[in-house]
């Protein structure tokens, strides 16, 4: 009789553990689920979560934000090539939301976000910027003052293997400003003449924005892949109840 009892208690453990785990919650407690769409929620739910979500989730596969590596990233521009390696971006878990829009039906989601982003690392520059001829090694800062990014998201949705539906990104697009300021802080842009590198330092923070729209596009690219790339393993392990009180649309 009471080996009976025990396989009984056995049995209703083993099944309350199993329904358990089967119903586990995986979004982390900073994630405030809305139960609509309208931009107050979305946006106040996205502010909230941004501090914690940057630093990075690593019981999800997710990486830090903030600070996100950058192992090396050449650009190559007419007359010059520029190689930035050995680097790390800063600030994302600062930036502010102003708008998010979520458009569910018509798999849309629009992000509008603030942010002052300070990139620090090495570099390598061999040819002509603008007006003068480079040959530099050494280590730079970029600081980019309040820039605006909007994000522009075409989403999807997915079951996995459970058979649970998940938020997906298609595609995205996006526009960014350069805000109100970059200041470069960059050394040895001519090897040997710290005059000379001095003086084009100064011409590239004078003329910042020029500067800045000549080779800046690819930072932008590589920085805003990192963050997608980031979100879609983020949507990947947390499944879409989780995220948003709201019906999904059938797909």
């Amino acid at each position: 009789m009471c080996d009976r009892r025990y396989v009984l208690v056995f049995v209703l453990v083993s099944a309350a553990s199993f329904v358990s785990d089967c119903t586990a919650k995986f979004a982390p407690d900073f994630i405030r689920p809305c139960n609509n769409t309208e931009p107050a929620c979305l946006i106040k739910a996205t502010q909230d979560a941004i501090p914690q979500f940057t630093k990075g989730l690593p019981d999800l596969g997710v990486p830090s934000l903030d600070p996100f590596v950058i192992d090396e990233l050449p650009i190559q521009l007419p007359g010059i090539k520029v190689t930035f390696y050995n680097g790390k971006a800063t600030g994302l878990r600062k930036c502010q939301v102003l708008n998010v829009e979520a458009y569910l039906e018509k798999n849309i989601f629009n992000l509008d976000v603030r942010c002052n982003i300070t990139i620090k690392g090495k570099y390598t520059a061999v040819g002509r910027l603008l007006l003068f001829p480079i040959n530099g090694e050494g280590d730079s800062k970029i600081k980019i003052v309040n820039s605006i990014i909007k994000l522009h998201i075409n989403t999807k949705y997915f079951k996995d293997a459970d058979g649970r539906d998940h938020f997906g990104i298609k595609n995205y697009k996006y526009t960014f400003d350069y805000g109100e300021r970059i200041i470069y802080t960059i050394n040895n842009l001519f090897k040997g003449n710290p005059e000379l590198s001095n003086t084009v330092l100064q011409f590239l923070n004078e003329n910042w924005r020029i500067v800045t729209e000549e080779f800046g596009q690819p930072v932008v690219d590589y920085a805003l892949n990192v963050t997608v790339t980031t979100a879609k393993k983020f949507f990947d392990a947390v499944p879409y109840d989780e995220l948003l009180y709201v019906p999904i649309p059938k797909y």
